[in-house]
């Protein structure tokens, strides 16, 4: 983006102009100091809508009404909540109403797939991944693989990025698959990478796992509700994703899960539970499972009805605002964010290495900067002036401009109080 003016005059010309700017009232901002903060932390915790209070005070009020009936008598009946999801979260990671359903939560959800989906047999036992992935896929995928007798120092292969280089070349990720062959089982990797922001190519990579006869399976926790992406089309196996960062709906949030429709009515391993069982037929108390013969016969437990009332808020909002419009603008605050950075790592000669990558389709909201010989003490004064970032070891500040909330006048404000660090 480039940068011909740089006032906040032109940044909130640039809100005024803004489709979307109604949105930012939506929500619950923190304060600092009697104004709005700057939140650009909505990649790992989003804000508070405000209609969430209503729509739990809605649920509370049904089970203090109705007790055991509202299953059935409340304005939103909790035996079938979740359905009520399904059609908004399908929208937001392109599948078919069929292959999503909202459970449990993002690593639950893993695990419950990898169940289904990685059946390590002769050579074919090794799972890829990204260099670093979060820490919590790490754990489940190599506790899947232990569970099977296998190693997973030896069967669970992280691909490096080059020498040199922070992120993961496309070419580098389909030439690993390629040289695992038929040694790899699995592909799991996540949409949008936590620490770069690095998007990966989604499409290429199922494609060139299919190509090898392994199975693509992808994390969505920092790409669902950040960037247009498109399952089905994809032929992406299966993915499951977390609704409190980009989607808004609150710490521990319920969790979704898509499962392509080629496996909705195969014979797949899978850990049962009752709410998985056929809907028709479940209050017989049968002691043989029988699956729904969508993506809901991978539920095990009850709808989490008080997280759910607020996912449903966030997606009715989404619902309003569109992927596509969402992307755009999320593409305009990076790129402005971008140029400010980079004009004041030229103006004042410091090293605010921007390590997500330059070209936009390969991130989504999140920059990540690399604050050579500054690191945790810059990002400390940058919080006392009320901009939330988020740090991450050894020396990287995360910022995620947020089109459903953040305004230009943010990334502006941001840029004012990143120069005056620097002019000391």
């Amino acid at each position: 983006m480039a940068l011909p003016e740089n006032t906040l005059a032109s940044a909130r010309q640039w809100d005024a102009e803004d489709p979307l700017l109604s949105f930012r009232d939506e929500f619950r901002i923190p304060q600092h100091n009697g104004s709005d903060a700057v939140y650009f932390t909505g990649n790992s915790l989003g804000l508070q809508p405000k209609g969430a209070q209503a729509a739990l005070k809605q649920e509370l009020e049904d089970w203090a009404r109705f007790g055991v009936e509202g299953h059935f008598e409340a304005k939103h009946p909790w035996y079938s909540y979740h359905e009520e999801l399904t059609d908004g979260a399908a929208k937001v990671v392109g599948g078919r109403n069929d292959e999503v359903v909202m459970m449990n939560q993002l690593t639950s959800n893993l695990h419950f797939l990898l169940v289904s989906f990685y059946r390590p047999k002769g050579k074919r036992v090794k799972i890829l991944t990204e260099q670093r992935p979060f820490p919590s896929d790490t754990y489940a995928l190599a506790s899947q693989i232990a569970f099977h007798g296998l190693d997973p120092k030896q069967h669970l292969v992280e691909v490096q990025p080059r020498n040199g280089e922070h992120t993961l070349r496309t070419e580098d990720i389909l030439a690993k698959i390629t040289e695992l062959g038929d040694e790899l089982a699995l592909v799991l990797i996540g949409g949008v990478q936590f620490y770069t922001g690095q998007a990966f190519a989604l499409e290429a990579i199922t494609a060139k796992t299919h190509e090898v006869g392994a199975i693509a399976g992808f994390d969505l926790a920092h790409a669902a509700g950040n960037m247009p992406v498109q399952l089905h089309d994809w032929n992406v196996d299966f993915a499951c994703w977390c609704t409190y960062k980009y989607l808004n709906s609150g710490p521990g949030s319920v969790g979704g899960a898509f499962i392509h429709q080629r496996y909705l009515k195969a014979d797949l391993p899978r850990f049962a539970g009752w709410w998985g069982h056929d809907k028709n037929t479940r209050f017989q108390m049968g002691s043989e499972f029988s699956p729904m013969p969508t993506a809901e016969g991978w539920q095990v437990s009850n709808a989490a009805v008080f997280n759910m009332a607020i996912h449903r808020v966030s997606l009715e909002q989404f619902g309003r605002a569109g992927m596509q419009r969402l992307r755009a603008k999320a593409l305009q605050l990076t790129g402005y964010a971008e140029a400010i950075i980079n004009s004041i790592s030229a103006k004042y000669n410091v090293n605010l290495e921007i390590i997500t990558p330059s070209d936009p389709e390969e991130r989504g909201c999140q920059l990540s900067i690399y604050a050579h010989g500054m690191g945790k003490d810059l990002f400390d004064k940058l919080t006392a002036q009320g901009i939330s970032l988020d740090w991450r070891e050894p020396n990287v500040i995360r910022m995620a401009p947020v089109p459903m909330y953040n305004s230009f006048e943010d990334v502006w404000r941001f840029g004012e109080a990143l120069e005056s660090q620097m002019k000391g």
